[in-house]
Order: structure tokens, then C-alpha cells, then sequence
């Protein structure tokens, strides 16, 4: 048996793994609860790691609250990287691969071309730093590991950008989009079936890797996109991001090079826009369905 073990199970990204694992009727793929399997309780980790002896563990529990972790620094650093060491310190004891995402936020996004894996990472927020510190954490205690750098996810689960337009476009007769970040949109179900390729294909070539879907969107391309797709009728503003201020800096450009993944690992990736189409046809239909039964 080729066991799997999700954590961060009950995120954005592991519930992307569920529906995955019941479409495909994956039997060694395990999902254990935060109250079992928290990556800052290494003894019940421990615990966890003794019980299913994963050939692989991935890694899908992070802090990504961008704006909050400029005030709860402790609390990022802890999840994004002694987390992320916990995982990778066990991983090595057992001899477990560890898959475990990153971001595009490591960098500093100042320079308008695509970033490869060896471009120099520099974070201007401290999400992106604790991220970046949870990827060393990674390399410093593990061989064999797979460090996935994504972008933008959304998917028809958790808080994410598409399902926060929708709400919005259905409430409001007018929005303001930044439209001078650039970046790439992601599909959490491409991206989970990326990482079932790695482990299927067994690949041993270990290292960073940049996945995100094809293309280049601003927030605004992203937003109008959704509401054209969903046929929702709002007045969409482009906005420069001096007129919408953050806690924390966002980098101006971040779309990943993916050249890496495709010719390494022999990974093939969607078009952003066709994924995002899938992604609201099923939330539509969702609502379509709830609506009926209530």
C-alpha cells in the first residue's frame, strides 16, 4: 500500500483532495482531523505517522489570512514553518516524502517576467516570509521532499476569491478591483491532481516547483472573468492599488515560470479560464440544487 496522508485536511486545498479521492475512488488517501493530526503537536503527529506509515504526506495546512498575519506574526511563523518542520522532521524519520506548497508571495514582485525556481526569493510581507521560512525548514531536514510554489487558488471550497465575487456581484450594483497586480489564478483541483501525478508517477527528481494554471490575469481580468462566466450583471471598476490600501504589501507581479514542472515531472497544466469555468458551472449548479431542495 501506497499510503497518503492529507494535512490540513479540512482546508481549501484538502477538501480539493476528498473530491478527488471519491471521484477516482482512492482507498490509501487519508484525511486525519486537526484534533488528531495539528502540525504543531508533534507527538500526535507522531502518532499519526505510526499509524498509516505514509509513503507520502502532504502538506496543505497553512495561515493565508495575507493582511492578519502582519499583526500575528508568532502565530504565521508557527503554523507556515515549525509546522512545516514538524511535517518534514517526521517525514525524514519515517521515510515519507513530503509534498508540501508554498507561494508565489516569496517574491518581492518587482520585476515584470515570469519567475523561474532559482530566481532569488525575497518576501515584502510576512505571510510570504513565513512561507518562505517554512520552505527552508522543508530543505534543512528533508531529502526527499517536493516544494509546490502556487498562486491565487480558489476552488468551489474555503474563502476564496471566486465564491467572494459571487456574493458580492449578487449584492452589489457596482465593485473596485485592483487591476495592477498581476498574477495567475488557480484551480485547487488541478493542483491536487498535479500532486496525485507526482506521487503516482512516484517521480524522484525532489526540489521547488512552480504550479499555477497557464496565463496571466490582473485581480480585475480575474473578476471580470468570473462575472461573465456567471452571467452576473455588476459595474466592474479597475482600480490602481494605492486607492485600495492593505496591511500588508502585495507584490505587484508574481506570475511563476512553470517551464520546470512540465519538462521534470512531465506535468500538464489547464488554462486558467477553462478551469475557471469548470469551477463555477459546479458552484452553480450546487446553488441550483440546494436551491430546489429547500
Amino acid at each position: 500500500m501506497k499510503n497518503i496522508v492529507i494535512f490540513g485536511a479540512s482546508g481549501q486545498l484538502g477538501s480539493c483532495f476528498k473530491q478527488i479521492a471519491e471521484n477516482e475512488g482512492i482507498t490509501d488517501i487519508y484525511f486525519p482531523p486537526e484534533s488528531e493530526a495539528n502540525i504543531l503537536d508533534i507527538d500526535a503527529l507522531r502518532k499519526v505517522f505510526e499509524q498509516y506509515k505514509p509513503a507520502y504526506a502532504v502538506n496543505c495546512a497553512a495561515y493565508t489570512a495575507v493582511d492578519k498575519a502582519e499583526d500575528e506574526v508568532e502565530l504565521s511563523e508557527k503554523i507556515n514553518k515549525t509546522g512545516a518542520e514538524n511535517l518534514a522532521r517526521l517525514s525524514a524519520e519515517y521515510g515519507s516524502v513530503l509534498i508540501h506548497t508554498s507561494t508565489d508571495f516569496v517574491f518581492k514582485g518587482d520585476v515584470a517576467s515570469p519567475r523561474t525556481e532559482d530566481d532569488i526569493a525575497e518576501p515584502i510581507n510576512v505571510y510570504g516570509q513565513t512561507k518562505l521560512d517554512g520552505e527552508k525548514a522543508v530543505i534543512d531536514n528533508l531529502e526527499k521532499y517536493f516544494i509546490l510554489r502556487t498562486s491565487w487558488l480558489y476552488s468551489e471550497y474555503g474563502n476564496n476569491f471566486v465564491k467572494t465575487m459571487l456574493k458580492l456581484g449578487s449584492e452589489r450594483a457596482e465593485l473596485k478591483i485592483i487591476a495592477d497586480q498581476i498574477g495567475t489564478p488557480t484551480y485547487g483541483i488541478d493542483l491536487a491532481y498535479a500532486i496525485m501525478e507526482i506521487i503516482n508517477t512516484e517521480n524522484t527528481c525532489y526540489g521547488i516547483y512552480h504550479y499555477s494554471n497557464e496565463g496571466v490575469a490582473s485581480w480585475y481580468d480575474f473578476a471580470k472573468t468570473i462575472f461573465d462566466i456567471s452571467e452576473t450583471h455588476v459595474k466592474t471598476l479597475p482600480i490602481r492599488t494605492h486607492e485600495y490600501p492593505t496591511k500588508a504589501v502585495r507584490p505587484a507581479y508574481s506570475v511563476m515560470d512553470k517551464s520546470k514542472i512540465k519538462s521534470t515531472l512531465g506535468i500538464e497544466i489547464p488554462y486558467w479560464r477553462d478551469s475557471l469555468h469548470i469551477c463555477i458551472n459546479r458552484l452553480l449548479s450546487e446553488n441550483q440544487e440546494q436551491r430546489i431542495k429547500n
